[in-house]
């Protein structure tokens, strides 16, 4: 990723991009989506001040999911979400802590 007030890439814009997988995964929802309300387009900056808030959890989760996976792995991933979204990139996980936060989730599942 690219940023504009510096004009740099950062070594972990990766990390970042991943994390906004992570959420469209777990909210079955699209990162940009011009068709919701005002305030819900940009899935991240509508969805990440809920991600830390853990009894909307379950109504951040897409409903297709319901039943796959555990409170425990769901926690984890949402975790791994927030710190992969960190504003600042010297704050988000290496990818190699990603695979091991990952590989927690996939044995919690």
């Amino acid at each position: 990723m690219y940023n504009s007030s510096t004009g740099y890439l950062y070594v972990k814009s990766d990390v970042y991009g991943f994390g906004v997988v992570l959420l469209e995964m777990l909210t079955g929802l699209r990162a940009l989506d011009t068709k919701r309300p005002n305030g819900q387009q940009n899935l991240v900056e509508w969805l990440k001040p809920s991600l830390s808030n853990k009894r909307k959890l379950k109504s951040i989760m897409d409903i297709r999911m319901e039943g796959q996976y555990s409170t425990e792995a769901a926690l984890l991933a949402v975790q791994l979400t927030l710190k992969c979204l960190e504003s600042e990139p010297k704050n988000r996980p290496a990818m190699k802590e990603v695979v091991e936060t990952l590989e927690r989730i996939e044995a919690n599942r």
